[in-house]
């Protein structure tokens, strides 16, 4: 019988942030509070801005921002904010989504599933993403188990069960 197996991923939904983003924009544009401040938030490439005349308003913006995020899913360790600058007369944070497992985390997760895991489990790292597989399917889902317990600095997501 053919091994059993599925990829350990950190993707994000485009549609989904720029969802997010629209959400977040609209009800910045219709708060009392964010009246005549030059309070924005927009796509700027590959990056998030947010611009606020002050600091304040800007991490609110970003509250805001995580908050529309959460309601859609998508997990807060994808997003990376940087800190307020100031530039001119505003505020602006620039915010970027990760995508993709690094080596060292890919590595990390393997040696977890290694100590911690089934035996006969094998972690297979490939490009920014992680390849598990094993005979059992009852031990796959066991290291689906083991992964969601634990704490990662990362979005883990598993995808392509077979």
């Amino acid at each position: 019988m053919a091994d059993s197996s599925f990829d350990i991923v950190s993707k994000v939904e485009r549609q989904e942030v720029d969802n997010a983003l629209n959400q977040a924009a609209k009800e910045i544009s219709q708060r009392y509070d964010f009246k005549g401040t030059g309070a924005s938030i927009s796509w700027s490439g590959e990056k998030i801005l947010m611009e606020a005349s002050g600091e304040e308003r800007v991490k609110a913006i970003l509250d805001i921002f995580q908050s529309k995020l959460i309601k859609r899913g998508i997990s807060l360790k994808s997003l990376d904010a940087g800190e307020p600058q100031l530039s001119g007369k505003e505020y602006k944070l620039f915010a970027t989504i990760e995508e993709g497992i690094s080596q060292e985390n890919a590595k990390k997760v393997a040696k977890i599933i290694r100590d911690e895991g089934p035996k006969g489990v094998k972690a297979l790292v490939q490009g920014d993403e992680l390849r598990v597989s094993s005979k059992s399917r009852d031990d796959l889902q066991a290291v689906q188990a083991l992964l969601k317990g634990q704490d990662f600095d990362f979005a883990v997501q598993f995808a392509n069960y077979r």
